[in-house]
């Protein structure tokens, strides 16, 4: 018998659309269900947290995962990506300008078992197919997807995913990557660009529009107030004018 999403462990945001919050650092890994096609959001911080993410993903899909899509080069959203061997992976244009070896080290600087983030960082999978501008995923029977460059500025290489509502009046859902944050303050690396961070997140909500759902890299799922709070916040914490 399939599993529901709720049994699985996942949040179900929108029809065929879902989330899960994964035990660490609260990464969030997104899912789109098409017809006889799924698109996987991120894929965690180690092989193991990759494959339980593709198992559960195609038990929701009722199929195999076909398309992986990775916001942002941080060890936590993409070290589990050779787990989905097969799946065609995308990226924004220059993501795969991040050494393996960067991101193992932060992995076990952050408490990553050091075997583990090595066998991640050795395998990594490099997306094949790379975003410079927006890229649409057709994922069949209408379900289409879009994935849009919008960085530089939470890291160098900033990828968000727009899923419009299967259904009619069903809002957008918006899966941000770390450009937004909720379950704590936005996190600027050596990798941000935060002179640009303001201004990609008004990008964010005119892609998305007032009445989308929000799914940041961390927490709960937010709203087109929260995103504009959190974007003032960061001008105002960097420097930036309007």
């Amino acid at each position: 018998m399939t599993m529901t999403w709720e049994e699985l462990g996942w949040e179900r945001v929108a029809a065929g659309v879902g989330r899960c919050r994964l035990p660490g650092w609260d990464c969030t890994v997104g899912l789109v269900v098409g017809a006889g096609a799924a698109l996987v959001i991120d894929a965690g911080s180690t092989l193991a947290e990759g494959a339980l993410l593709r198992a559960q993903a195609e038990e929701l899909a009722g199929g195999r995962v076909t398309h992986l899509a990775l916001t942002h080069p941080h060890f936590d959203h993409v070290l589990g990506a050779a787990a989905f061997a097969g799946a065609e992976v995308f990226g924004a244009v220059g993501i795969d300008s991040v050494p393996a070896g960067e991101l193992r080290e932060d992995a076990v600087r952050q408490g990553v078992d050091e075997a583990a983030a090595t066998e991640a960082a050795d395998t990594l999978v490099r997306p094949r197919h790379f975003v410079s501008g927006e890229w649409t995923l057709d994922l069949g029977e209408g379900r289409q997807v879009l994935l849009a460059n919008v960085g530089p500025a939470h890291s160098a290489h900033d990828l968000v995913v727009l899923v419009p509502g299967a259904e009619a009046g069903e809002p957008e859902t918006v899966f941000c990557g770390d450009l937004v944050e909720e379950s704590g303050d936005p996190q600027a690396g050596p990798d941000a660009v935060p002179s640009r961070w303001p201004a990609t997140l008004d990008r964010l909500l005119d892609l998305g529009g007032e009445d989308a759902r929000y799914v940041p890299g961390h927490g709960a799922v937010v709203d087109a107030a929260f995103v504009r709070a959190q974007r003032d916040a960061l001008a105002e914490r960097f420097g930036v004018s309007p």
